[in-house]
């Protein structure tokens, strides 16, 4: 049984714990599945009203890519645990002779590329999450509007963490190009992710505040 497959108790106490994983680029992704899986309960909400017969396409359209999202982050929670596995073992490698010191080097350079490689993911995942949420606080059932704000929240949060993730594996990277367009993206997901979330939340507190 993977680690997303296991109870909400088994995670948050593995969480707690000194084990290596899951840590926080699994927190961000089980995160960011829950943020996307509140637009969809709202999307789902909507779906059906007479009131909103003129985006039930749309709509379901949202609930659909929404559902993929769901699966691909839930999946991203277990890929980060994988990834992590081999750079902690690198960590203790021995470096007394020149020739171990390479290996070392070149291993490490190899596994912390592999830890980036999910992190960024992560972000990638948020800000499709946060796209949808955008256009479901636009939509979407307003009975349950403030479920957008909530899960765009999620999702905002799960952008910063996979941010972070992505910053502590790059700083063991002495490849240039890699950590150069690793950086531009990460950069432009946070930035624009960051920018539309807080308009989504803004929208949201708008609708509902009287």
């Amino acid at each position: 049984m993977t680690m997303s497959e296991k109870s909400c108790d088994y995670f948050l106490d593995e969480l707690a714990s000194k084990a290596a994983v899951p840590g926080g680029g699994g927190a961000a992704a089980m995160g960011g599945a829950i943020g996307m899986a509140l637009s969809n309960m709202v999307g789902n909400l909507t779906i059906g009203k007479k009131k909103y017969a003129d985006v039930q396409d749309e709509v379901k359209a949202l609930v659909e890519q929404g559902s993929v999202v769901i699966t691909e982050l839930k999946s991203l929670v277990d890929k980060d645990a994988e990834v992590f596995e081999p750079l902690s073992k690198a960590y203790g490698l021995p470096k007394t002779t020149p020739e171990e010191i390479a290996y070392k080097e070149e291993t490490m350079e190899e596994c912390s590329k592999l830890a980036c490689s999910v992190p960024l993911e992560i972000m990638r995942k948020s800000y499709e999450g946060i796209k949808i949420h955008e256009r479901m606080g636009q939509i979407g059932t307003k009975i349950a509007i403030s479920d957008v704000g909530c899960g765009v929240a999620f999702l905002k949060s799960a952008l910063i963490s996979g941010y972070l993730n992505v910053i502590i594996n790059v700083n063991s990277i002495k490849d240039e190009q890699f950590v150069a367009e690793a950086s531009a993206e990460m950069n432009r997901l946070l930035e624009d992710g960051s920018r539309i979330a807080d308009e989504t939340l803004q929208l949201v507190i708008d609708k509902i505040k009287k």
